[in-house]
């Protein structure tokens, strides 16, 4: 008993040393989340009584007589004893099978349920890191939905499969802010032209992965769009000036994107932009669509080089229009490329793409989550945005965003 009180006293001493990042952390994730959301109510409860479920020993006296591993007895009740691997266990047994209790050991403390021996169900772990986990468990593994929490990483909230976090499902609500992102191809390929009418304009669709997710019938207004501008030093939307007007005709928060290339510099690729798009008050944030292969990253010379050049063209337009454009990334360019570039990950918002049920899992500011979409009065596929919040924060993104 003294072993695992000691040990519930460090874990608990490991967790307070993070509560700032940890306090951060929640405060971020309940900010951008509400009641609908898979999840909330456990974190909720996580925000305002910590880890007290850690501490929770099962009701019942222990007495000398059923600590060890019992022979000959059919176990009922409150016990203690050692497992297999040695860890201690304070548990509740139901004809001789551990059903609930509390295990400790050097690397961790559990509390929860069990099957067979092990982690099962329902159950929250302290790690001798200072990791916290709540939610399912299988096999001694994270399993099924739960959140997670450290002083080095952000929340994890979501599905997780053999102890692998998988990311969250997004339940699809009217009460999410949805928009879309468009170029010349909304308005058709080759000599066929059509127009957006933007008098009709209602997500009816949201991609072959993430229509399953959505509560009741999908119709959704289009609360913003980006606009492609320009691309490389050569390269215009001849349809941009025409939808941007049309756009803010309608009241639609609108903004403009260009899409970077390698082979030219980043300062001549700002300047192309500059000159060729319309940037007034009240517009979203410039976005620069990022999205080099990496055979084009090796050619400009490595990550290094090409951060030199996005750092030109991010300045060179920040001082122009006043705000700090977005960053457009997808999937791949986070993971390998952007933690090489530490001051544009804190310093830039971040749009990303990734189609599939899982939210990105990553702070950002809006998620591309499928490419497939529907709009009525737009003819053929679109591109579907969330944004990462909901109307309070979104009003709050306008308010501190928009160009002034």
């Amino acid at each position: 008993m003294k072993h695992s009180a000691l040990l519930l006293l460090v874990f608990a001493a490991l967790l307070a040393g993070a509560a700032t990042h940890i306090d951060n952390e929640l405060k971020y994730y309940l900010d951008r989340h509400n009641v609908q959301d898979e999840g909330y109510e456990m974190v909720v409860n996580y925000a305002q009584y910590g880890d007290t479920l850690l501490t929770r020993l099962p009701e019942a006296e222990l007495s000398l007589f059923n600590i060890g591993r019992w022979q000959g007895i059919m176990r009922k009740g409150t016990g203690m004893e050692r497992d297999t691997l040695g860890r201690i266990i304070i548990g509740h047994y139901e004809a001789d099978t551990l059903t609930t209790g509390l295990r400790v050991d050097t690397a961790s403390v559990y509390s929860g349920g069990f099957s067979g021996g092990q982690a099962a169900g329902h159950g929250c772990c302290l790690s001798a890191d200072g990791t916290y986990y709540e939610g399912q468990w299988q096999n001694d593994c994270r399993h099924g939905f739960g959140f997670a929490v450290s002083h080095t990483t952000h929340i994890r909230v979501g599905q997780w499969c053999d102890n692998r976090f998988r990311g969250e499902r997004m339940q699809y609500t009217s009460e999410r802010i949805y928009g879309i992102d468009i170029s010349r191809y909304q308005h058709g390929h080759g000599r066929k032209k059509y127009p957006i009418l933007w008098d009709r304009l209602r997500i009816s669709y949201l991609g072959s992965k993430n229509q399953k997710n959505a509560s009741g019938s999908v119709n959704y207004p289009v609360s913003f769009v980006f606009i492609k501008s320009t691309e490389s030093t050569n390269i215009r939307n001849p349809f941009f000036a025409q939808d941007y007007l049309n756009a803010r005709k309608k009241g639609i928060p609108v903004g403009a994107y260009h899409f970077f290339r390698c082979k030219t510099s980043g300062s001549a690729q700002a300047q192309h932009f500059l000159q060729n798009t319309l940037l007034r008050r009240g517009d979203l944030p410039p976005v620069l669509d990022l999205e080099p292969s990496r055979a084009e990253i090796a050619a400009i010379g490595g990550p290094q080089a090409l951060f030199t050049q996005v750092r030109h063209w991010l300045h060179a337009v920040e001082r122009r229009s006043g705000v700090k454009p977005i960053l457009y990334v997808n999937q791949m360019f986070v993971n390998k490329y952007l933690p090489e570039a530490p001051d544009l990950k804190h310093d830039y918002h971040v749009w990303i793409a990734r189609y599939g049920e899982y939210k990105p899992d990553v702070k950002l500011a809006v998620w591309q989550l499928s490419p497939n979409g529907r709009v009525n009065g737009i003819h053929g596929e679109v591109d579907i945005n969330v944004f990462n919040g909901f109307q309070t924060q979104w009003d709050e993104f306008l308010d501190e965003m928009t160009i002034k």
